[in-house]
């Protein structure tokens, strides 16, 4: 009986211990807490990524997924209250003023163009329902305006809507302003915020990349209301402007999170579409064959008299024979040329005849074929082979007629606009570090998707077009799956700087692309 008893003792003493052993072992979930941050009251401030805009255009299911609205959410266990937006009327997209369209509807991908092995994109059908007169009642935490360059936030009357037609006003801003002569910084302290989100900046040089260089460098003009829609920002406005806006969103003791710029030439919009495109294939319309009798023709036609003549004026080097065994380089205008057109024209005259020979020395003056330093830009892509207006063999855009400055982004314009993005970076750096800010690398995070890419669960994220899931069909603006990535990015970033231990979301969750049809 004796024996049985001391069995069943030490059975008894291994259970326990095992039961122990379970207990240390398992996992404890670490409570949600805000750390050092008040979460009650949240706004954002930024541009269209704030706003959620995605596929060329801002809608409601675009805006629900956007990341501000995401960081919201995972603010709510940790004290976070309500978050408000001004929503759009419909999952089209775009914008009416008095009944009359001023922004498009969103794009959505309509086929496969299987020679260039990618997606078609066009318009949805429909018309904007979202009116800008029809005006919201706020206040509201999100208050992220497409198209906002830095100082736009500052700007009195950037939401009054008899200012639209001078560009003095956004019609984003108008439909949901507190008033006409408010500013987006004015609403945002209004509401008295214990924390805020800054993410703002990228328009300050995207307008001038996606349009090809197409503006001004303000670089040295301290004045922003001599700015062009599509000019590059001064850097020392941009930190002026920056440091007020931290200044005054601190001034009661509000904690936030900033995020700093990556270059946006790394977006698809930059990077899709090759700057050698040109192949026996290709320029054969799918038949190597008569893209080998193509590129023969124009090398004695065209390619062959211009590198004669250029080489002449020792310019040689802008132009080379077409190859039938490689992938050949656009045509391309570079304005930063020496312009040689009265050279050719005179070179030409002799054989072509005045009128021609002035015709081919405009046109050719500053003409160059494009290197891997030269970015095309996405919406090129339907334009190259395109028609000129000219005669052949004139008559091809980027392969007989230069494209022209609005799309390609040349290696000078490319360098402008790093070097901006890197002085603002600096200023964000300096100012979260001034204010105790958490502070989000979206210069690195954007480095990692163009580069190896980001790995979650069995997927990987890259900033590949279409495929890479973390951008949407515009090329610029990211996918419901790319704003969940921000908004791990911002937890992570305030997890970090105040002791928090917010949830990031899973981005399995959240797809790579809308459907034409949302329901």
């Amino acid at each position: 009986m004796i024996k049985n008893f001391k069995w069943l003792l030490l059975a008894s003493l291994s259970f326990v211990a095992c039961n122990n052993n379970d207990d240390e072992d398992a996992v404890v979930e670490i409570p949600i807490t805000p750390g050092t941050a008040v979460l009650t009251k949240y706004v954002a401030l930024g541009d269209s990524f704030a706003a959620g805009y995605s596929d060329d255009a801002l809608f409601k299911a675009g805006q629900v997924n956007s990341y501000v609205n995401i960081l919201a959410q995972q603010f709510v266990p940790a004290g976070g209250g309500a978050f408000t937006t001004p929503l759009m009327a419909d999952n089209f997209g775009g914008l009416l003023l008095g009944g009359n369209v001023i922004a498009g509807t969103r794009k959505a991908a309509l086929g496969y163009d299987p020679v260039g092995k990618s997606p078609v994109i066009g318009s949805i059908p429909g018309t904007p329902t979202t009116e800008v007169t029809t005006h919201l009642t706020g206040p509201f935490n999100n208050l992220g305006v497409p198209g906002a360059k830095s100082y736009h936030l500052l700007a009195s009357g950037f939401g009054d809507v008899s200012k639209i037609a001078t560009g003095k006003a956004n019609p984003y801003y108008v439909r949901f302003a507190t008033s006409g002569t408010a500013s987006v910084l004015s609403d945002a302290l209004a509401q008295d915020p214990t924390f805020f989100s800054l993410f703002i900046g990228g328009n300050d040089v995207l307008l001038y990349a996606t349009n090809g260089g197409a503006g001004v460098n303000q670089t040295g003009n301290l004045d922003p209301a001599t700015y062009g829609k599509n000019d590059i920002t001064d850097p020392n406005v941009f930190a002026n402007v920056y440091n007020a806006l931290a200044t005054n969103l601190t001034a009661k003791g509000a904690k936030g999170v900033v995020a700093n710029l990556p270059y946006v030439t790394t977006l698809p919009y930059f990077t899709t579409v090759p700057s050698s495109p040109l192949t026996s294939s290709l320029l054969g319309g799918g038949n190597v064959a008569v893209g080998e009798a193509t590129i023969a023709a124009l090398n004695t036609q065209l390619y062959g008299p211009l590198k004669q003549a250029l080489t002449a004026f020792g310019a040689g080097d802008r132009i080379n024979l077409l190859s039938t065994t490689a992938a050949n380089p656009l045509l391309i205008s570079d304005e930063k040329l020496s312009n040689l057109s009265a050279q050719l024209t005179a070179a030409f005259t002799p054989l072509l005849g005045a009128a021609k020979a002035a015709a081919y020395g405009q046109v050719f003056g500053q003409a160059r074929q494009a290197t891997k330093a030269d970015l095309v830009l996405l919406t090129t892509k339907g334009v190259i082979g395109g028609a000129t207006g000219y005669p052949a063999p004139l008559d091809k855009f980027g392969i007989t007629f230069p494209l022209l400055d609005k799309h390609v982004l040349i290696a000078s314009e490319v360098a402008e606009v790093q070097v901006a993005t890197d002085a603002y970076n600096v200023t964000i750096a300096a100012t979260a570090e001034a204010k105790g800010l958490a502070f989000v690398d979206a210069k690195e995070a954007m480095t990692q998707l163009a580069t190896a890419g980001v790995p979650f669960g069995n997927y990987q994220m890259t900033a590949s077009y279409f495929s890479g899931g973390a951008f949407s069909l515009d090329g610029v603006h990211p996918s419901p799956r790319g704003y969940a990535f921000i908004a791990n990015l911002f937890v992570d970033a305030i997890n970090k700087k105040y002791g928090a231990t917010l949830r990031t979301v899973d981005l399995a969750n959240y797809q790579i692309q809308y459907p034409a049809t949302i329901q």
